[in-house]
């Protein structure tokens, strides 16, 4: 599979991206060197390999113990926040489209 100009403007569009034509030729070259790689990857023979979720052997070392805790207090947050309206944060609109 080889990624084109088209996939890259389709990907740059989804990620509200706004690439120049020199960005968007190194995201072309970056793109298909990574399924380049991912095309290595796949002419290995993983036939007698277990599938794993993670690389870590020993999952108590990743994972820490559940423990409920007290949460913070709504009104002490909404207090510390530059705009509330009482129960959530206002922020400014971000997104354009």
């Amino acid at each position: 599979m080889k990624v084109t100009e088209k996939d890259v403007a389709y990907v740059a569009e989804l990620a509200n991206l706004e690439l120049t034509p020199e960005e968007q030729q190194r995201m072309l070259r970056d793109m298909n060197a990574i399924l380049g790689h991912i095309d290595k990857l796949n002419e290995l023979d993983t036939s007698g390999v277990e599938p794993m979720a993670q690389v870590h052997t020993d999952s108590h070392e990743a994972m820490r113990d559940d423990v409920v805790r007290p949460s913070l207090d709504r009104d002490v947050v909404m207090k510390g926040a530059p705009k509330t309206d009482g129960s959530f944060f206002k922020v400014p609109k971000v997104i354009e489209k």
